[in-house]
């Protein structure tokens, strides 16, 4: 899709309660390329990219960048470097969480403020947007007035957020970028009222924390669980996204402990004996086993796909037919 003069969309179709509609995977400028972020570690995402590579434009992937280190973002770093030869962009607070997904040549650390690009006249500045996670970042296309926010901002829906008070300045700082026309997100439609839809973020969250402040005020030693059935009661949460929304109230929950307006009575938790953890361990393996076999049977089976495509089906016959002319 394209979304301005120097920046296409390649949109991957998304099941994850978690990712609204799509995860996309963005191309910026002509020839050389730049892509910000890469996808899971699936093939629709790789055919995806090849596939619009080679129906739209005969382009060349020269950098690629991610937007933070969480997998549906940064799995195929690897398979870029080697499919393509592209230089791997990262913040340099990212480098150790994504240790296992970094090629071993051509990476480059990016800093906050860092300026990159395909070309001289089409430039990225690196904007460090901590809160959804430590390493986050936006890149920001100043002349178009395109801000690729990663999870920073998404599409459709809130986000999760690590830390709310880094979280809420994060969106401040963007909010006020001069000539800001678009946001470009990991999931969902690309936003066009980029200042409205931030605004509209910030006051999401400072009603989640009224709601939260209101609910203890009339019921004190709430549990998280219970302060989020009682705050989304009316919003219909299906039941994949219950487990997210407590993790918000919790997110809420530090912010206002840091700042003294809660406090908190330490639970317990609860103690699992060696042998419960030996099975657990157990347990964990033989899955990691399963999956890894499945794979090696998965790619098996595309090699022998491959294979019978590319030799004559000689083990069909012990004798096959033979034609001439009549």
């Amino acid at each position: 899709m394209q979304v301005t003069p120097s920046v296409r969309a390649v949109q991957v179709p998304d099941t994850n309660p978690m990712h609204p509609q799509f995860t996309t995977i963005y191309l910026v400028g002509r020839g050389q390329v730049l892509t910000i972020d890469s996808g899971e570690d699936m093939e629709r995402y790789r055919w995806m990219l090849k596939g619009y590579l080679a129906a739209s434009e005969k382009a060349e992937i020269g950098i690629s960048c991610v937007s933070h280190h969480h997998r549906d973002h940064s799995s195929n770093l690897r398979w870029l470097r080697e499919e393509f030869g592209a230089d791997v962009h990262v913040l340099q607070e990212g480098m150790s969480l994504l240790q296992d997904r970094l090629p071993e040549s051509g990476v480059t650390a990016l800093h906050d403020g860092s300026e990159l690009g395909p070309s001289d006249d089409v430039s990225l500045r690196v904007i460090h947007t901590p809160g959804h996670s430590a390493d986050s970042i936006c890149f920001y296309l100043e002349s178009e007035g395109v801000l690729f926010t990663g999870d920073t901002i998404l599409g459709a829906s809130s986000t999760s957020i690590n830390d709310l008070g880094a979280y809420l300045a994060s969106l401040a700082s963007l909010r006020d970028l001069p000539n800001l026309q678009l946001l470009c997100p990991g999931h969902g439609p690309v936003i066009e009222n980029p200042v409205d839809y931030i605004n509209a973020y910030i006051a999401g969250r400072h009603l989640r924390e009224r709601q939260i402040l209101d609910a203890l005020a009339q019921t004190p030693e709430m549990t998280t669980w219970a302060i989020m059935e009682l705050i989304y009661a009316d919003l219909n949460l299906g039941p994949r996204l219950r487990r997210a929304a407590d993790r918000q109230v919790n997110t809420h929950l530090r912010k206002l402990e840091k700042e003294g307006r809660v406090k908190v009575y330490a639970g317990r938790p609860r103690q699992k004996s060696p042998e419960e953890l030996a099975k657990v361990e157990e347990e964990e393996h033989e899955r990691l086993d399963v999956i890894r076999r499945a794979d090696e049977y998965r790619e098996e089976a595309r090699r022998r796909a491959l294979n019978a495509q590319e030799n004559p089906t000689m083990e069909e016959w012990e004798e096959p037919p033979r034609y001439a002319l009549a």
